[in-house]
């Protein structure tokens, strides 16, 4: 009897051994490839698609270049991936505002204006950088486009229901889901593209001045609440 405690006992352990080996060997991968898209999402803000190295973001991520070719087979491969879940960020706090139901539409709709402002505060080169992928290599447009699709297809079907039922309880204007969704992008994103044209004009540093860009996130949800509350008979 002693014997087969014994046994189960060292088959346990040795379990046990295992599955933290595959732990720790699944963390290490996953600090691995975090480390990889962080450079990369550096290098390509930075110097966009075709400026990009691979080698720099090999060095930058502390992996070797062969070790990032391990992870991603190409560039573009990385590239995508990037793109892929920076468009995520972007859309998918906004869709999980416009699932609380149990909020009146004008309400989500300036939260969903306040998420979208913040990740594109905390990405400040992302419009510009959009700008020039499309401007200087088109066929980059196919790439942007199938993605920005996935996610903007599922939000303006969410947001073009709800703006039908709001506008029939009379909370709202009518007002197509497409056109809204283009004034909120068109508010948020445009201070950040004009931002080094305004500095340099000026002489002021936008980049610290909170204050700023709170009363610009303000002054946008303002604009789009006065456009979705129904005009006086």
């Amino acid at each position: 009897m002693k014997f087969i405690n014994n046994l189960v006992n060292k088959h346990n352990n040795l379990i046990q051994h295992t599955v933290i080996q595959i732990f720790n060997m699944t963390k290490h991968h996953n600090n691995k490839e975090q480390a990889i898209l962080a450079a990369a999402k550096e290098e390509f803000l930075d110097k966009g698609f075709d400026g990009a190295r691979t080698t720099s973001i090999a060095r930058n991520a502390g992996v070797t270049h062969a070790m990032l070719h391990y992870y991603f087979k190409t560039k573009e491969q990385l590239f995508e991936r990037i793109f892929h879940e920076t468009m995520g960020m972007l859309v998918e706090g906004i869709l999980e505002v416009f699932t609380q139901t149990e909020k009146p539409f004008k309400q989500r709709m300036g939260e969903a204006l306040d998420i979208h402002f913040e990740v594109i505060r905390q990405n400040p080169r992302l419009p510009l950088f959009m700008i020039r992928e499309v401007a200087s290599r088109p066929e980059r447009f196919a790439v942007i486009k199938n993605v920005i699709s996935t996610f903007a297809g599922n939000l303006l079907i969410t947001m073009q229901k709800d703006i039908d039922q709001a506008v029939s309880n009379g909370e709202i204007s009518p007002i197509d889901a497409t056109t809204l969704l283009l004034d909120m992008i068109s508010l948020n994103v445009f201070p950040f593209i004009v931002k080094p044209v305004y500095e340099a004009a000026t002489g002021l540093d936008l980049n610290d001045d909170s204050k700023f860009w709170e009363l610009r996130k303000k002054e946008n949800i303002e604009l789009i609440m006065r456009r979705l509350t129904p005009l006086k008979a």
